[in-house]
């Protein structure tokens, strides 16, 4: 089966030939690769690119680093990467005439100097180059470092919602119940059962990300990093900071581990596109507080995973699944708080409400409630009261899980339903 990324196949389109590097970044399992070898090597194909001028070289493939005189099972052996030259000595033999090549490199981190390589390729006129790697510190915070900010990053998620239900055969409602507990990694599509899914994202969960985590950051093997990321799990939509999940260790998990050791765990993780932090930002005072802050999974599936499928909140999970689609289309998003003087008993006390969402692109800026359900006017009052305390004129959003005819309040408040919200890239603007 091959699933759509349309999204990301334009984002390269619109990338070729810009005299840049494109990296393609992404949790493990995403997609990446089959986005760049598959899905963008075809598109290439029907621009009129004679296959020729594309090469395509996987740095964890054993027949690729065959082709080169390299041994895979050797290279992982000895934890040693591929030898630049090699490889670079098979590229120049592929290269017979002045017209443009496109090179799409899979797993560039096992590269040996795969900056310098790079770099290089960059200087010569008749080369496209795009990359893909596990390496998140590479690949993400110091992208345009590493390429002397000549690297455009397109940061691939596991299948939005929309993705997902047009390749589900079923209802989106099913399609919906599916996703929430399960998630988006398109590997699932070929695993028949519940039970296949779930085994699949519990190993994927600790035999990959966390095994990738203490692999690269040359942790013990009974490092607290697992734990944390449970705790992580337990917590998602909620504040939270180093303090508070210290203090967690100590009373649960009967263990002493630090605030510098969770700060340093939570950075691997959001390194390696696990999770995502959302910071706090204060409305009328125009900054970002520091802490408390939320996390949210990249994968619900995985954080589902984390915690045995057990914990399974209809409410949160929706909310970590609409910052993930926030994200997906674009958008830099944080929590919202407004604080807000208001008398109680003939006192003046101060009072901070919440928004669950800001969603900025560019001079565009969307408040967004994550509600679940509005069964009456007290309800409705008490999701919209932060609204009320905000003095600009962006839109104002309140997302339900069952279905409504979307509408605008006589405020301007605009009402829509979680799925038509997921299944439209338009939704915000309606």
């Amino acid at each position: 089966m091959e699933i759509k990324r349309d999204k990301y196949l334009n984002d390269l389109v619109m990338r070729m030939d810009n005299g840049l590097v494109k990296v393609i970044t992404g949790i493990r399992r995403c997609g990446k690769s089959y986005l760049l070898n598959n899905l963008f090597y075809n598109r290439l194909l029907d621009l009129g690119v004679d296959s020729f001028h594309i090469i395509k070289f996987a740095f964890d493939s054993a027949e690729d680093l065959e082709l080169i005189g390299e041994d895979l099972f050797e290279l992982e052996k000895n934890r040693r990467k591929v030898d630049p030259k090699k490889f670079m000595s098979y590229i120049r033999d592929l290269i017979t005439d002045d017209g443009k090549y496109y090179l799409l490199l899979d797993e560039i981190q096992n590269l040996g100097s795969f900056e310098s390589v790079l770099n290089g390729y960059l200087r010569k006129k008749n080369l496209d180059l795009y990359v893909t790697g596990s390496n998140s510190r590479f690949l993400s915070s110091d992208i345009l470092t590493e390429f002397e900010g000549r690297g455009d990053e397109i940061h691939v998620f596991p299948l939005s919602f929309s993705e997902y239900a047009a390749a589900f055969s079923g209802s989106r409602e099913e399609a919906y119940e599916q996703y929430s507990v399960f998630g988006g990694l398109p590997l699932l599509f070929s695993m028949k059962t519940d039970e296949q899914k779930t085994k699949h994202l519990i190993s994927q969960a600790e035999n990959v990300y966390i095994r990738d985590i203490i692999n690269r950051y040359s942790l013990r093997e009974k490092s607290d990093v697992g734990e944390l990321l449970d705790v992580l799990a337990s917590g998602i939509s909620s504040f939270t900071n180093p303090t508070k999940i210290e203090a967690t260790f100590k009373s649960v998990k009967q263990s002493s581990v630090t605030r510098a050791t969770i700060d340093r765990y939570i950075d691997y993780f959001i390194d390696a596109f696990i999770i995502s932090k959302a910071k706090k930002y204060d409305v009328k005072g125009r900054k970002y507080i520091q802490t408390p802050f939320k996390v949210y999974f990249e994968d619900i599936g995985i954080r589902n995973a984390r915690i045995g499928f057990r914990q399974v909140e209809p409410t949160h999970i929706m909310e970590n699944i609409v910052y993930n689609e926030l994200r997906y289309r674009g958008y830099e998003v944080d929590v919202g708080v407004v604080e807000s003087r208001e008398r109680e008993n003939g006192k003046e006390i101060r009072k901070a409400y919440e928004i669950d969402f800001i969603a900025t692109l560019g001079s565009k800026k969307y408040y967004v409630q994550s509600a679940y359900s509005i069964p009456n006017e007290e309800k409705w009052l008490q999701e919209t009261r932060s609204f009320d305390k905000v003095d600009d004129s962006f839109k104002k959003i309140v997302l339900v899980r069952n279905p409504v005819v979307p509408h605008h309040d006589e405020k301007g408040y605009f009402i829509i339903g979680l799925l038509d919200f997921l299944m439209n890239g338009n939704s915000l603007d309606l």
